[in-house]
């Protein structure tokens, strides 16, 4: 099972992320830059990567009308072509940085106020993956996602 980064988003607190082709991923941390970055290295579980796939973005464009843009998605790696639900529990790459999908990153009332009614609704069940970064490393747009377990 191998998928791309097709986007790469971060930012500050209380803005939009802002896609940027390369992102430095600090083990424990999270990507620097972001606004979920903790410089001590104490990253809560899933919270130092969160991913959507573009499959997802795009079906709920067709299927209920609701178009938002990767940043929207308020998450910070883009993919195609991987099934990140089976990622759960499970260690992967992206690029050269070890990952481990933690759980489901479900969409929030927090995210649908952001953006559009419906995007709950919209991405029940595809709203991405929460997940803990193993190894420093750099991610870069095109870099392949691969399962490793």
């Amino acid at each position: 099972m191998a998928g791309r980064v097709e986007q790469i988003n971060i930012g500050p607190e209380r803005q939009l992320p802002q896609p940027v082709d390369r992102a430095d991923a600090h083990a424990g941390k999270g990507l620097l830059g972001n606004r979920y970055y903790y410089g001590n290295g104490d990253a809560p579980s899933g919270r130092a990567l969160t991913l959507i796939q573009a499959e997802a973005i795009e079906a709920m464009a067709d299927e209920d009308g609701i178009e938002i843009t990767p940043a929207e998605s308020r998450r910070n790696v883009l993919t195609r072509g991987i099934d990140l639900n089976a990622l759960v529990g499970k260690r992967f790459h992206v690029g050269n940085v070890e990952c481990l999908g933690v759980e489901l990153c479900h969409p929030c009332k927090s995210l649908e106020s952001l953006t559009k009614p419906g995007v709950i609704k919209g991405l029940v069940n595809r709203g991405g993956l929460n997940a803990d970064i193993l190894s420093d490393g750099e991610i870069v747009v095109g870099d392949e996602v691969v399962a490793t377990d």
